[in-house]
C-alpha cells in the first residue's frame, strides 16, 4: 500500500525554566492509506505531542514529517491550510476543543469557511456531516453544551471530516468516555473508515481499544519506538518488556485467563524527560536490563514476522 505518512528520526524539544524537555527522541513511523496505526504508552511519553507535530502545532527539532508526499516543515501558511485538508486531528476532551460560545453549526462549519466554500455548499455540507455521526439536523442551532460527551465527540468526528482528509489523528479520543458510549464512537469510527476511505493515527494508553480498531501498533516509551508490528503478532507475541509489562496490567473480562497470564510488573516510575537514563530509555524499570543496557542505546530492528524491536536480548 502506498504511504500516507512517514516519520523520519523526528524530534521534539521544549525549552523551560527546568531544562529542556525531549518529548519525542528520533521517531520513526510510516502509515499506509486506508491503514490504522495505533500509538500507545503510558502518559507522558510524548504520543499527543508526536500527533501534535504531524500537524505542526508544535515545531520539530530534527527529522522529517512527510505527508502525502510532502515535507510539512517548510510549508507557509497557505501551503498549511492545504496540508491540513488532508489532515485532521479529534482531540481527547470533547467539550474543551469545541468553542462554547459558538454554536454546533458554526463549530463544523469552520474548516469550510477557511477552505473557502460559499454560504449555501457549507450549510449543506454541515447537514451532511450531522447525518454521518448520527446526529440530528437541527444540533447545528444548539451549543456543545447542550450534549452529552459522546455527542459532543461526535461533534469533534463531524468537524475533522469536514475537507474529507486523508488522514485523522485521534488523541485520545475516547478516554474522556463512558465505556458502553466508548464502544459507539469506536464503531462509528470503523463506519467512516470503511465508508470514506480515511486512514487513522490512533492514539492511546487503552490497549482494549487499540486491539479493537487498530491494523498496526507501535509502542513509544520515554519519546521513543520501542516495538512495532502488526496488532495480533503484538497482542500473540510481543518482544520487548516493556510491551510485555503493558499487556500484562490490562484488563482481561476471563477470570481464569488473567490468573493464568504472566505478570510483568514495572518497577519504578517513568522517567523524566527532563532528564532521560543513557543507554536504553527503560533500562531503569526493565525485569531483564544488563549493564550494556546502561550505555547502549539499541536500535529498532526486525525481530521476525515484520515487527520491530529495540531491545539488546530480544
Amino acid at each position: 500500500m502506498a504511504r500516507l505518512l512517514s516519520l523520519h528520526d523526528v524530534h521534539v524539544r521544549f525549552n523551560t525554566a527546568a531544562g529542556v524537555v525531549r518529548a519525542v527522541s528520533g521517531v520513526s513511523l510510516d502509515l499506509a492509506v486506508g491503514e490504522t496505526v495505533g500509538l500507545v504508552g503510558e502518559s507522558g511519553c510524548g504520543k499527543s505531542t508526536l500527533g501534535k507535530a504531524i500537524m505542526k502545532l508544535v515545531p520539530i527539532a530534527g527529522g522529517e514529517i512527510i505527508v502525502d508526499g510532502v515535507d510539512i516543515a517548510p510549508l507557509n501558511r497557505t501551503e498549511l491550510i492545504n496540508m491540513r485538508r488532508k489532515v485532521q486531528m479529534i482531540f481527547q476532551d470533547p467539550y474543551g476543543s469545541l468553542n462554547p460560545r459558538s454554536t454546533v453549526g458554526r463549530s463544523i462549519a469552520q474548516p469550510l469557511v477557511i477552505a473557502g466554500w460559499k454560504p449555501d455548499a457549507t450549510a449543506e455540507r454541515v447537514e451532511t456531516l450531522l447525518r454521518w455521526v448520527g446526529l440530528p439536523a437541527d444540533a447545528k442551532q444548539r451549543y456543545p453544551h447542550e450534549f452529552s460527551g459522546g455527542q459532543r465527540q461526535r461533534i469533534g468526528i463531524a468537524r475533522a471530516l469536514a475537507l474529507s482528509p486523508k488522514l485523522i489523528i485521534c488523541d485520545e479520543p475516547v478516554s474522556a468516555l463512558d465505556v458502553s458510549v466508548r464502544a459507539q464512537v469506536i464503531n462509528l469510527l470503523e463506519d467512516l473508515k470503511t465508508q470514506f476511505g480515511v486512514s487513522y493515527l490512533f492514539i492511546s494508553h487503552d490497549l482494549s481499544v487499540v486491539e479493537h480498531i487498530a491494523d498496526r501498533v507501535a509502542v513509544m516509551y520515554l519519546g521513543t519506538i520501542v516495538e512495532a508490528g502488526g496488532r495480533d503478532q503484538i497482542w500473540r507475541s510481543p518482544q520487548h518488556p516493556y510491551t510485555k509489562a503493558l499487556l500484562a496490567a490490562a484488563p482481561i473480562a476471563n477470570p481464569r485467563a488473567a490468573r493464568a497470564r504472566q505478570r510483568t510488573v514495572l518497577q519504578g516510575e517513568l522517567p523524566s524527560a527532563l532528564d532521560p537514563p543513557t543507554g536504553c530509555p527503560f533500562h531503569s524499570r526493565c525485569p531483564i536490563a544488563q549493564d550494556r543496557c546502561k550505555m547502549d542505546k539499541p536500535a529498532l530492528r526486525p525481530v521476525g514476522g515484520g515487527a520491530l524491536a529495540a531491545c539488546h536480548f530480544v
